[in-house]
């Protein structure tokens, strides 16, 4: 998944941040989608890797997610751990479980750290809260 995310990172558009993220979602029958961040001269309406991998995959059919790993390439091509921001998680909050939906936060191959959802959002709010 590192190594599929890494590849994302050349077709990331980061004109105004020059800060690059990719991402590769593993569905739980091994399917694996791409993203990348887009950004946009008006900001807000770019999109982040990781909501581009969930989104793409979704418009695809697909519903039941395993892991996401997440990838960086900042202005000096160094790469460090980017955990995904609050409104990424909140969507991952959407389509995944938290208690088993595994984050990848990735330098390279030797350097990474691996998290649940429900660590990097706890008390997320999700479709759960909705049942009656």
């Amino acid at each position: 998944m590192i190594q599929r995310a890494k590849e994302a990172l050349d077709f990331s558009y980061a004109p105004y941040s020059d800060f690059k993220v990719a991402a590769s979602l593993l569905t739980t029958d091994g399917m694996v989608y791409t993203g990348c961040n887009i950004e946009n001269a008006a900001y807000s309406p770019g999109n982040c890797a990781e909501r581009t991998a969930i989104f793409k995959a979704v418009s695809e059919g697909e519903r039941d997610f395993a892991a996401i790993c997440i990838v960086n390439e900042d202005q000096k091509g160094g790469h460090g751990i980017c955990p995904p921001c609050g409104m990424c998680r909140q969507v991952m909050m959407e389509f995944c479980r938290p208690d088993d939906f595994y984050i990848i936060l990735a330098a390279d191959e030797d350097y990474y750290e691996i998290h649940t959802l429900e660590e990097l959002f706890p008390l997320g709010f999700g479709p759960g809260n909705l049942e009656g």
